[in-house]
């Protein structure tokens, strides 16, 4: 197994991510700026917007208002696919996937000091990443998702540990997770566990993070107490 630290390819970022629930926000029914004030409250790892509308304006009122809820707390603010709008909003990460900018490409414009993630849809990506200057991977989708309109191919949960074993990034196990999926799975395997519609169609979204981060942290091991200074490289 390869040591789950950073190699000589990754930045240094100001701010690492924590271990525990990463949410992703794509047009909530509660509404982006509810939601995020939620994971603000519970202290969530990372909360990254993920839209997929046509008006950039928006996106980027978004992101601002995002990033204005977010700064200061212990949420890290992550911007999907587009460097461009996380650094104008000042976010403190940005993810890409495989047919975005070239992540090295994308570092060059956004620095050393942001996080930088890349979705891996097989262990042959995994791989690959080991290459790149990112300083996380997601890896997916576990599940079938109705979250994207043209899904990529189910992975299934047994490549996780398989996925682990190939990267020394911190992996972001996603993909139609569930509270019931997440107590099925190894979440030693991962670093964080990202999840979509189970907090944003819930009847109180607030409540299900409480539950699902605290859940994964459980499931992996690790005291939902313990300081998050002391999480980091669990």
């Amino acid at each position: 197994m390869i040591s789950q630290q950073a190699s000589c390819t990754s930045a240094s970022p100001a701010r690492r991510l924590e271990p525990g629930l990463y949410l992703v926000l794509t047009e909530p029914p509660g509404g982006y700026e509810q939601l995020a004030e939620s994971a603000v409250s519970e202290q969530l790892p990372a909360l990254q917007l993920r839209y997929k509308g046509e008006d950039q304006r928006r996106f980027l009122q978004l992101a601002r208002n995002l990033r204005d809820i977010t700064r200061g707390s212990q949420t890290l603010f992550i911007v999907n696919d587009r460097p461009d709008i996380a650094l104008i909003a000042g976010a403190d990460g940005v993810h890409i996937g495989q047919e975005d900018l070239p992540a090295t490409d994308v570092r060059g414009l956004i620095g050393t000091k942001m996080l930088l993630g890349l979705s891996t849809h097989n262990l042959d990506q995994v791989a690959a990443a080991e290459q790149e200057p990112v300083d996380y991977i997601g890896f997916g989708p576990l599940y079938p998702t109705t979250s994207k309109q043209q899904p990529d191919p189910v992975t299934g949960p047994a490549l996780l540990s398989e996925a682990y074993r190939l990267s020394s990034r911190p992996i972001v196990a996603i993909g139609g997770l569930t509270r019931a999926r997440l107590t099925a799975l190894d979440l030693r395997s991962c670093h964080n566990a990202a999840v979509i519609s189970e907090v944003a169609l819930a009847d109180d979204p607030k409540a299900m993070m409480r539950t699902l981060h605290r859940s994964i942290l459980e499931l992996k091991g690790v005291d939902p107490e313990q300081p998050k200074a002391d999480r980091a490289n669990d």
